[in-house]
């Protein structure tokens, strides 16, 4: 039965903000599943609202109650009320967009952001997905789990988002000792063309990585030359949320 249910939430993670939809051949075809497994799987998960069905196209998405169980467990952690003050307070002070990152999996999910008004904004929307070894905001995460992670991470193709991107595994690795030596990532178009981010990462009461907080813009504007002048406001916002964080004992895990 656990094996079933390990199959079952590899079905429920195929759907992602990048491919939210999947015929039933196709999806198995992917997962290397039969298709009489996965059909009742699917069949399961739509009859519990967790997949809906295109009457039209018969393809799959996920359902409502995702949703709902979703909200239930981000209200419940008042991650807005909490941490949104200190994100604004930084985005003020910088006048560039401050993100906070969580560390979920082997994944970075974007959670909050504030934005400065009238500005060309970071492109990273909340909610969004991002893997861990490229750009500032996931590879100061990266940086602080253990070698084993590391190499699931990086020890395999790569994708580049941009002409930036470091998909190497060799300079990737030189690169998050450069950030466990000064405390902090920072990345040019890696992610995004033209953003320059500055992060720093955060840990809980047990010295483990679980999020990071980011300041970034666009290159014309945020500059190399400016992060000297941004890394005091960071590392009051990252030392504040890692109070908190510490404080109400708050785990994405």
């Amino acid at each position: 039965m656990l094996k079933t249910l390990n199959l079952s939430i590899a079905v429920l993670k195929m759907f992602t903000k990048e491919k939210p939809t999947w015929g039933g051949r196709e999806l198995a075809l992917a997962m290397n599943m039969n298709h009489t497994n996965l059909y009742r799987i699917l069949e399961t998960f739509e009859n519990n609202g967790f997949i809906t069905k295109d009457p039209i196209t018969k393809k799959y998405s996920l359902g409502i109650a995702l949703w709902e169980i979703g909200m239930n467990m981000y209200d419940s952690l008042n991650i807005d009320q909490l941490c949104m003050p200190v994100l604004e307070k930084l985005k003020d002070v910088t006048g560039e967009t401050a993100i906070f990152t969580v560390l979920n999996g082997l994944e970075a999910l974007t959670l909050l952001k504030a934005e400065p008004v009238n500005k060309v904004k970071f492109t990273v929307s909340r909610g969004s997905r991002s893997p861990l070894y490229v750009g500032a905001s996931y590879r100061s995460m990266l940086a602080f789990l253990n070698e084993e992670q590391i190499a699931k991470v990086i020890d395999e193709p790569l994708t580049a988002y941009t002409n930036n991107t470091m998909t190497d595994a060799t300079e990737i690795r030189a690169e998050l000792e450069k950030i466990r030596t000064c405390g902090y990532a920072l990345s040019n178009s890696e992610y995004s063309v033209d953003v320059l981010a500055l992060a720093m990462p955060i840990f809980n009461s047990e010295e483990q990585v679980v999020a990071s907080i980011t300041v970034s813009g666009p290159i014309y504007r945020f500059t190399e030359q400016r992060v000297p002048d941004f890394l005091g406001p960071l590392t009051e916002a990252r030392n504040e949320i890692e109070g908190i964080i510490r404080r109400y004992h708050l785990y994405f895990n």
